[in-house]
């Protein structure tokens, strides 16, 4: 069960790359928020498709379980969604001045990342509660971890990508 979840981990860190080439190169190309937003809403349906793939073939589920849950994650996955979009923005602004970022623009960035940890964090909180009433604890507590996980390789491989302030 371990290896299939870092295999699928592993796939999940390349597509995700190239999802977070893709809006990168597509942005700089792009002119107005309304296509930018467009091309970041691909980007969230692409993630999230892959995400509850990845945690159906994770999660052993009975079909009651199922039932219950998926609506449960599909609520979570709005919410962290606010969350993402907001990061996502952010970063874009910030590839888009990094070479001409003063001290304030660089504090503020760091900032808003561990702004979003904390807010991520806290709707974790929320939500492993929220999962607890519809799984049992270890089943709940399995399925934060693996979000938790993909979660973490999207930001790697989106970190990769950033410059560092200079």
């Amino acid at each position: 069960m371990y290896r299939i979840l870092a295999w699928l981990l592993a796939v999940c860190c390349v597509v995700t790359s190239a999802q977070a080439q893709a809006p990168a190169q597509q942005t700089s190309t792009t002119t107005g928020s309304g296509a930018s937003d467009s091309v970041l809403n691909d980007l969230r349906a692409d993630m999230q498709s892959s995400r509850a793939d990845i945690m159906a073939k994770n999660l052993t589920l009975t079909a009651g379980q199922a039932a219950k849950f998926w609506p449960v994650f599909e609520a979570y996955q709005k919410q962290q969604n606010l969350i993402m979009d907001a990061q996502l923005k952010d970063l874009r602004k910030y590839m888009e001045t990094s070479e001409t970022l003063d001290d304030a623009a660089a504090l503020a960035l760091m900032d808003a990342h561990l702004a979003r940890d904390t807010k991520m964090t806290s709707l974790r909180r929320k939500w492993l509660t929220e999962f607890q009433k519809v799984l049992p604890t270890k089943l709940a507590v399995r399925a934060m971890q693996i979000d938790r996980r993909l979660s973490l390789a999207a930001q790697m491989e989106v970190a990769a990508q950033l410059p560092l302030a200079h």
